[in-house]
């Protein structure tokens, strides 16, 4: 592994880091960069996927008593069974959808072009939603229904689309059903748990023949970093977006897309 590989995977973990649980697609933000940069990782687009763990180790350190709450109350509590059965609803529609196309997804739309023009789209739906948006009746996960996590579960489905966001396809999709902001963003964290586990799971294995020693190391740097970055990101974001909502985040989107797409049209 170069100097330059090092370097670059442990800025794409830092980007990852913090654009994981911001409604602003991670996965679009890496393949911009990686295509800016030139990066080269493992065959099959795993790492864009695979460092997404270390932001997800971030959800299950900071949120670790809730979830051993829910772990351990399982057979007994339930207002663990109703926040597990959520969990489980919501990811099922992604999973069916992520196995049958994953093939087509990465080979056609895991693209700059396809990402500044999902950004700008999904900036200015973020803005629609904000001021559309229902009066807030869930105040916590364990009050959802099961149509409810069914609703967020599809709206994550958007998000097989780099660019569209899962955490915003969910976040935005979970205000509209009812929830309000600081549950909406915390539903959206735990379930990036089983939809990024089984994507990097799904992915790794797949590619698993083309993985050597080089690609695993730029896989852990990057993972190390987005971990890293993670821990702080999502704490920030829960007080940042209770006090002023998504808007910042869709003007970014609008912004960023339009600047890729200026880039892009000079190439």
């Amino acid at each position: 592994m170069s100097l330059d590989s090092f370097l670059a995977a442990l800025f794409l973990g830092f980007v990852e880091g913090i654009t994981e649980y911001l409604p602003v697609s991670s996965t679009g933000h890496l393949i911009v960069f990686i295509d800016l940069l030139g990066f080269v990782g493992p065959p099959g687009k795993i790492f864009e996927i695979a460092i997404q763990m270390g932001a997800v180790l971030a959800v299950c350190i900071l949120y670790a008593r809730r979830l051993f709450a829910v772990v351990t109350g399982l057979p007994h509590d339930a207002a663990a069974q109703r926040f597990a059965i959520a969990i489980v609803i919501a990811f099922i529609p992604a999973a069916i959808l992520g196995v049958l196309f994953h093939d087509i997804i990465k080979q056609v739309l895991f693209s700059p072009a396809v990402v500044a023009t999902t950004l700008i789209l999904g900036g200015i739906a973020m803005l629609i939603i904000e001021k559309v948006k229902p009066q807030p009746r869930l105040y916590q996960i364990e009050q959802m229904g099961l149509r409810t996590a069914l609703g967020i579960g599809l709206l994550q489905c958007l998000a097989l689309v780099p660019g569209v966001s899962r955490s915003g396809a969910t976040i935005m999709g979970a205000l509209m059903l009812g929830l309000e902001r600081k549950t909406a963003a915390e539903f959206s964290f735990f379930l990036a748990i089983p939809t990024l586990l089984g994507a990097t799971v799904y992915d790794l294995w797949k590619n698993r023949a083309g993985l050597d020693g080089d690609g695993a190391l730029l896989i852990l740097t990057g993972f190390l970093a987005a971990f890293v970055v993670a821990l702080a990101t999502v704490k920030w974001m829960i007080g940042f977006v209770s006090r002023r909502g998504f808007a910042p985040f869709a003007w970014y989107r609008i912004a960023f897309g339009a600047i890729l797409a200026v880039i892009l049209y000079l190439r």
